[in-house]
C-alpha cells in the first residue's frame, strides 16, 4: 500500500484529500501545512508520493519540490493547482513534479493522478 504525505496549507483541502485517499486504500503517512514542514516531513516518514499544494505561505510547493527532489531524486510529487497558475504548473513539472491535479478536487482525478505514478 502506497504511503502518501498530504501538503496544503489550508486544514480542510488536507482532510478532503485524506477522506479520498484513505477511500481508496491509501494511506496518509502523514501531512503538513507548508514547504518547510514539508521537507522535514519527507525526510522523516520517507512516503511513496507527495500530493503538494503549490500556493502556501513561508515555502511554496515549488521550492519544497526543489528541496526534496535534491535529497531524494527518486521522490514523487504530485503537483496541486488553482486554476490559472499555468506557468507554476509548468515549472513543477520541469523541477520534476510527475503530475498536477487542479482544484477543486475531483476524486477520481486525484485517485487516477495517484494510481499513475505509484499504483
Amino acid at each position: 500500500m502506497a504511503k502518501i504525505l498530504v501538503v496544503d496549507d489550508a486544514a480542510f483541502m488536507r482532510m478532503m484529500i485524506k477522506d479520498i485517499l484513505t477511500k481508496n486504500g491509501y494511506e496518509v503517512a502523514g501531512e503538513a501545512e507548508n514547504g518547510n514542514v514539508a521537507v522535514s516531513k519527507y525526510a522523516e516518514v520517507k512516503p511513496d508520493l507527495v500530493l503538494m499544494d503549490i500556493t502556501m505561505p513561508e515555502k511554496d510547493g515549488i521550492q519544497a519540490l526543489k528541496e526534496i527532489k535534491a535529497g531524494d531524486s527518486n521522490a514523487k510529487v504530485i503537483m496541486c493547482s488553482a486554476m490559472g497558475q499555468q506557468a507554476m504548473v509548468i515549472e513543477a513539472i520541469q523541477s520534476g513534479a510527475r503530475d498536477f491535479i487542479v482544484k477543486p478536487f475531483q476524486a477520481d482525478r486525484v485517485i487516477e493522478a495517484v494510481k499513475k505514478v505509484v499504483g
